[in-house]
């Protein structure tokens, strides 16, 4: 196991609300800090956009975060879109599928996304890696479980002969926890810089902006962060 005080981490970071406290996370805990987007064809690629200002407004709270912060990658996957039919990458309605999963599930994103993460950081020289994978508030991705990504995590390190370590720090925390999360990570300030600048709706609205931030409000992305804010709120008044 890497010492986090002297070693490197690759944060999966889409400019959600998830990925930029996974940032913070990773920031708190390790000398140095990469991270890692994803232009895969969404519907709500304006995520990609976020990026910049979180990491812009992580370094102004804290100073030793903006000496960790290293480089910022990209990767283009815009296979993903092409045999994905679904409403991440379709401009079709919002709804719930036959096998109980709404049509916002993208087949494979997250075992591809942990994949390529794992590849970039095989040619980096790092073995830890960050993602915001959640199974406690959640749509109900089969690869955002636990099994999942312990068992992903034991193959990329069999097939690349690595140690590898997929930190997932929010897996077991409901929406209102990881607003806690962040809270206690970087007071008041990190959580209105998250509020105000991440994105997390899945229609890539950024028109009013909401107590909780900005979105359309009623996709599920939204009902669940609007949701945890308001718990939030009420448990820290």
């Amino acid at each position: 196991m890497t010492d986090p005080s002297t070693s490197t981490a690759l944060v999966l970071f889409s400019g959600g609300q998830d990925s930029a406290t996974c940032l913070a996370w990773a920031l708190d805990r390790f000398a140095r800090v990469e991270t890692l987007g994803f232009a895969y064809g969404q519907r709500h690629a304006v995520e990609l956009d976020s990026r910049a200002k979180l990491i812009d407004g992580m370094k102004a709270i804290n100073p030793a975060w903006a000496t960790r912060i290293g480089d910022s990658h990209t990767l283009d996957i815009p296979t993903l879109s092409s045999i994905s039919e679904t409403a991440l990458t379709r401009d079709v309605a919002i709804e719930m599928g036959a096998d109980g999963l709404p049509n916002t599930f993208v087949p494979g994103r997250n075992l591809v996304f942990l994949t390529f993460a794992a590849a970039l950081a095989y040619r980096r020289g790092i073995t830890d890696i960050v993602g915001g994978m959640c199974e406690t508030d959640y749509s109900g991705y089969p690869d955002c479980r636990d099994d999942t990504i312990k068992a992903l995590n034991s193959a990329l390190n069999l097939g690349m002969a690595k140690d590898f370590q997929l930190h997932t720090p929010l897996m077991w925390l409901d929406k209102a926890a990881t607003w806690g999360l962040a809270n206690d990570l970087g007071g008041e300030a990190l959580t209105d810089l998250i509020r105000e600048h991440s994105h997390t709706c899945y229609l890539g609205e950024r028109g009013a902006l909401h107590d909780w931030g900005y979105g359309c409000g009623k996709c599920p992305a939204c009902e669940l962060r609007a949701k945890g804010w308001r718990e939030f709120k009420a448990t820290s008044a």
